[in-house]
């Protein structure tokens, strides 16, 4: 906070007010007075009381009202006297400083910039004036973590994700939703994407020791300059998205590691419903039952290995000839070839993608 913004207002006030006023900070400095010679004096006496007390205070014949966050306030006005004059001065002060305090943080806080980014909030021209004008550090390498809460919301979540990083000034938390909690770290410029998971994987432990609280996490790609955080947060938008449809078991997701399921979440829906239909021309991949599908799905894992894969499905390799049979049948893929497996593996995830409609970004 700046304080020739608070000299400012108790000068345009002084010649309003037939007293001597000015403003304190926590550790009792005159940081702004009507009377310039007493600027940088420090006053101890009962700063206690002073900072405690939601209403006026007097102390060595001045009225002092404390103002800044509800919870703790930074600064104090003061008046001197301690008539009702005083009193009416003290309040129409404390309300007027307040309101421009608030104004300046909000302003000036580089976590409301950093949320303006993310959110296209900010014209792009104005990203880096900005950066300039909070000594914000513009090509500094970072990484946005998305945290969905999977539970209620409490407050008290997003403190401890805010304790978890403590640097201020390099890492931002920053409240999206009730549900949706974004955490913007500055990292080395060669961090590797096994860190940003084990990072990812502290949050959740963190929250579950914590609170019970069942969380995803998802990871966007490092960025090097302010205005790509905005790319890095829609990434790990993303990421969640795309997990929950294709890889619903994990609970961290990192955008590197989405491969197809990307390219298939950026398709409209009306080329994926026209993708299946050609591929099953022979037959809807509606017919197939939950135990061909499941076998098919084991096929796949024991890559295409048909002993291996009686073996773990307890049947007998003829039994598994016959259900792949069965299965180029009714689509007309035998994937027991290589080019048929690959086709009929995407036409699975086009399938599920278009079942579960996901929202995009």
């Amino acid at each position: 906070m700046s304080n020739r913004l608070f000299q400012g207002i108790i000068h345009q006030m002084r010649d309003v007010v037939d007293r001597t006023i000015g403003v304190i900070d926590e550790t009792g400095s005159v940081i702004a007075c009507s009377d310039l010679g007493r600027i940088g004096e420090v006053r101890t006496n009962n700063l206690v009381s002073v900072f405690s007390s939601n209403t006026a205070v007097g102390v060595d014949g001045c009225l002092y009202q404390s103002f800044g966050t509800h919870m703790h306030p930074e600064y104090a006005v003061f008046v001197e006297g301690d008539d009702a004059a005083a009193h009416n001065y003290i309040g129409v002060l404390g309300v007027s400083l307040l309101n421009i305090k608030q104004y300046y943080d909000e302003k000036y806080d580089r976590s409301n910039f950093i949320k303006n980014i993310i959110l296209d909030n900010i014209l792009p021209g104005d990203i880096y004036l900005k950066a300039r004008e909070l000594h914000f550090s513009s090509e500094a390498s970072r990484v946005v973590l998305l945290i969905r809460l999977l539970d209620k919301n409490d407050v008290s979540v997003f403190d401890v994700v805010q304790n978890l990083f403590p640097d201020k000034t390099k890492d931002f938390v920053i409240n999206i939703s009730e549900s949706d909690i974004a955490l913007v770290k500055e990292v080395k410029s060669d961090i590797e994407s096994k860190d940003l998971e084990k990072l990812a994987r502290s949050i959740c432990d963190a929250l579950s020791s914590e609170f019970y609280t069942h969380s995803l996490v998802g990871i966007g790609t490092p960025v090097v300059g302010v205005k790509d955080i905005a790319r890095s947060f829609k990434e790990a938008q993303v990421a969640l998205e795309v997990g929950k449809v294709f890889d619903t078991e994990r609970n961290i997701v990192s955008y590197d590691h989405l491969g197809i399921a990307r390219l298939i979440y950026q398709l409209p829906t009306t080329l994926c419903e026209m993708f299946l239909k050609e591929i099953f021309k022979v037959g809807s991949i509606e017919t197939l039952d939950q135990e061909t599908l499941f076998t098919i799905q084991r096929f796949f894992e024991n890559n295409l290995n048909v002993s291996e894969t009686s073996r773990k499905l307890f049947v007998h390799r003829n039994t598994l000839v016959y259900r792949l049979e069965k299965i180029k049948k009714l689509t007309g893929l035998d994937l027991r070839e290589f080019d048929d497996a690959i086709v009929f593996k995407v036409a699975l995830m086009v399938k599920k993608y278009l079942d579960a409609n996901p929202v995009k970004y």
